[in-house]
């Protein structure tokens, strides 16, 4: 069996552990990579849905809207599922540097593809592009952010956090810019400033990542050698030829539609965690404690689950009820002779977010040890995203068929936001601390499976908005929430526990 040449503590010792607000210096270039990869992505997806429903006449796709929001589900969905082959890629054959890098050029290419005119076939590709190449980079350059620090490091949550407003940064600013240029030009212009934020996000990593990174994540942490690498290439070359007949059959007999996709992704959403979390439960290369730390995943796991089904409707159920159920003419609200581009809603997330993640992040930092533990940061998450939801049940039982104050969906974003830096900052740095040794990259792919496993229950979810309404529709996403929040919330001290010691 391969082993890495350098111990995780010789790697850290290799990055310098200041110069960038008191954090490894590494974590500065990590900080401009993501913010340009996030720019991208969130500015792409701010126009998405919108592109699947207009018409043909207008530059879209042509779609129904329910078919559209299922497909925006299930292409997140399918990019976090490929995090699971990004992080064994990067712990097994090339480390997670190579990783980080071969998926941000296909990313780059998939928002260039997407940029171009040629309506299906042209957003066929660049779904598949930026699915694989973000599954190759997103699980690996969160994990070497957390090879920056030692595992008991008291920075690394805030580490987490200041990662994360990059993240956030590029997601507020890309519906603005993206949004405008569709709105004032066409879509694939739109995009074409997506595949820009991409490029430069390569370039400025190709030219900074050695002198900042030093030997983090650079070698795979369990090598694949010998009749193990023989037994992986075979079975790999079977499950790709059977894959291309079964697509091919599927596709001659007229079976393969958007919509038995979307059931094969929502199956595949809740089987992949299950067998991922076995395969490391059972593995031979797995102590005891460790054994017991992942007991303690299962349910965090469970509420980032339920979290991100919420969060993740930002981008196609708020969406909808932003462009059909909102006041967006400002003119009978404030006089103003103006009306917002419904794109610029998915901004209020990500600008809520850089605002009070510096205030979350001090606070964490100032408590030290009377830290709230992750059980209940996670507890914390889930209420919010609950109330996130329900809270919009108050204004369309009392508006009717009217169009709502736009601040009812500041309000929701707001609420789903405290929620989200409770839950997702930590997520990552949980997931770093209770990750066995031998599966370190794919446990932060397991975490970012939770995000896949949500938007595939989500392409379901969204079917029910049009029978039921979109009162009974919040209203029965936030109960389902509410109720896993008590349920956590009497686990806490039973999930500390198995977590070993880790805080």
């Amino acid at each position: 069996m391969g082993t890495m040449k350098y111990s995780r503590e010789e790697m850290v010792e290799s990055v310098p552990q200041t110069g960038f607000f008191g954090h490894p210096k590494g974590l500065g270039i990590l900080f401009f990579v993501e913010f340009w990869e996030r720019f991208s992505y969130y500015g792409m997806r701010a126009i998405l849905i919108y592109y699947m429903y207009d018409t043909i006449a207008n530059g879209g796709l042509g779609m129904d809207k329910t078919t559209a929001a299922s497909i925006g589900s299930m292409y997140g969905s399918l990019i976090f599922m490929t995090g699971i082959l990004g992080g064994w890629i990067a712990d097994r054959l090339i480390g997670s540097r190579k990783a980080l890098l071969y998926g941000a050029t296909l990313i780059m290419l998939g928002h260039v593809a997407m940029s171009l005119p040629f309506g299906i076939p042209a957003f066929l590709a660049s779904m598949f592009l930026i699915i694989v190449g973000s599954g190759l980079m997103k699980p690996n350059i969160s994990n070497v952010v957390g090879g920056l620090y030692h595992k008991n490091d008291n920075r690394m949550d805030g580490g987490f956090v200041i990662f994360y407003m990059s993240i956030n940064m590029g997601a507020f600013l890309s519906p603005l810019v993206v949004g405008a240029l569709q709105k004032n030009y066409n879509y694939h212009i739109g995009f074409l400033a997506a595949a820009i934020g991409m490029a430069l996000a390569l370039i400025v990593y190709v030219i900074f990542n050695r002198k900042s990174l030093g030997l983090v994540g650079v070698e795979p942490t369990h090598l694949l050698v010998g009749e193990e690498k023989k037994k992986y290439a075979r079975n790999i070359g079977i499950a790709v030829v059977a894959l291309i007949i079964i697509i091919a059959i599927t596709l001659s007999m007229g079976i393969l539609t958007f919509n038995t996709f979307s059931f094969v992704v929502t199956i595949l959403g809740v089987a992949l965690p299950i067998i991922y979390w076995t395969t490391m439960y059972r593995s031979k290369d797995v102590t005891n404690t460790e054994r017991s730390r992942l007991l303690a995943y299962i349910p965090l796991f469970l509420t980032s689950v339920m979290f991100w089904v919420i969060q993740e409707q930002g981008a196609n159920t708020l969406a909808l009820f932003a462009a059909e159920r909102t006041q967006l003419d400002l003119k009978p609200l404030l006089g103003i002779d103006y009306k917002i581009p419904a794109a610029f809603f998915q901004s209020l997330n990500p600008m809520f977010i850089v605002l009070l993640a510096p205030v979350l992040s001090a606070l964490w930092v100032k408590l030290g040890k009377r830290n709230p533990t992750t059980p209940f940061k996670f507890t914390l998450g889930i209420l919010f995203a609950g109330l996130s939801f329900l809270v919009m049940i108050v204004p369309l039982t009392q508006s009717g068929t009217q169009l709502i104050n736009p601040l009812w969906l500041v309000l929701s974003f707001l609420l789903c936001v405290i929620g989200e830096l409770c839950l997702s900052p930590t997520g990552s740095s949980v997931s770093v601390k209770l990750a066995p040794v031998a599966f370190n990259s794919q446990m932060l792919s397991l975490w970012f499976l939770s995000n896949a496993t949500a938007q595939g229950l989500n392409a379901q979810f969204v079917k029910l908005i049009e029978p039921l309404g979109y009162t009974k529709y919040f209203m029965f996403i936030g109960a389902i929430a509410m109720t896993l929040f008590v349920i956590v919330l009497i686990s806490n001290k039973w999930i500390s526990k198995k977590m070993e010691g880790i805080h």
